[in-house]
């Protein structure tokens, strides 16, 4: 049962501001920033990091921006991230009928949900979305490169990649459907240890020769997943931008890594 109708955003004024203005003019500026990549096709399915603005910003601009050719087409994001604040098993999927940002509501695709209610490893707990930040700073992004779009939020607890890939198969669709897997990388190693950490990581996504553990990516379980389905699918990853807090805003003596890569079909590995 949802316990509110609408989830409020939890970490406006702190991972990016809550003034809407202030917020769509960050968003706007970082996404004209970014230099866009030639000759890719439009994704299926990003990974994009998940920190405050001024520090993992940049790097999800390079993601998002590639979406702007799929502005009038994508119409559902499946969401996928880990669980930073509570300890759960599971799948969790929100009751309430849509989350709120600075600007504007997002609507829960029902119908989406429907489908993953009764498979196994799914629950509902709105606990686990209420302070969690890793889905909320995914949608300014999304509400600004696209048009009309719901969501199909999922916080993940202790549950294996496998069990998480077959419900991404389950709401798979067509070119109406993007998946966005929200990750950062590794966190708190000296800068120079952290990139090879990171490139370490980058590479095992881009062979195909996973799996991540959780001290590679706080997200290691959805990147996992993504890449069985993208395989299954016949989508290969492209590396879209690699830094960390130490490029962008922070000191480098304790860095967190962030990256985005897209899936696309056809596309040769890039090394």
């Amino acid at each position: 049962m949802a316990t509110q109708p609408v989830r409020p955003a939890a970490v406006a004024g702190l991972f990016y501001p809550a003034d809407p203005h202030t917020l769509s003019a960050q968003l706007h500026s970082l996404l004209a920033q970014t230099e866009r990549p030639s000759a890719l096709q439009p994704p299926k399915a990003l990974i994009v990091p998940h920190a405050g603005y001024m520090y993992s910003g940049p790097i999800a601009a390079s993601a998002y921006c590639m979406l702007e050719a799929l502005r009038d087409i994508i119409r559902r994001v499946v969401l996928v991230g880990p669980s930073h604040r509570m300890a759960f098993a599971g799948a969790a999927l929100p009751g309430c009928a849509a989350f709120a940002t600075p600007l504007g509501n997002v609507e829960i695709d029902s119908d989406a949900v429907f489908t993953l209610a009764q498979r196994p490893g799914v629950v509902f707990d709105d606990s686990a979305h209420a302070q969690e930040h890793a889905l909320e700073v995914q949608l300014p992004f999304l509400q600004t490169v696209l048009e009309h779009f719901r969501i199909l939020p999922l916080t993940l607890g202790m549950i294996e990649a496998q069990q998480v890939a077959e419900l991404l198969e389950a709401v798979w669709g067509g070119p109406e459907t993007l998946i966005v897997v929200s990750s950062d990388l590794s966190h708190y190693h000296p800068y120079a240890q952290a990139q090879a950490d990171d490139m370490d990581a980058i590479g095992l996504i881009l062979e195909g020769e996973g799996p991540l553990n959780h001290e590679q990516a706080c997200g290691a379980t959805a990147i996992n997943a993504l890449c069985i389905t993208a395989r299954r699918h016949g989508l290969l990853p492209r590396l879209l931008d690699l830094r960390n807090s130490g490029d962008t805003a922070g000191d480098r003596s304790r860095v967190v890594g962030y990256a985005a890569l897209s899936f696309s079909p056809g596309q040769r590995r890039t090394h």
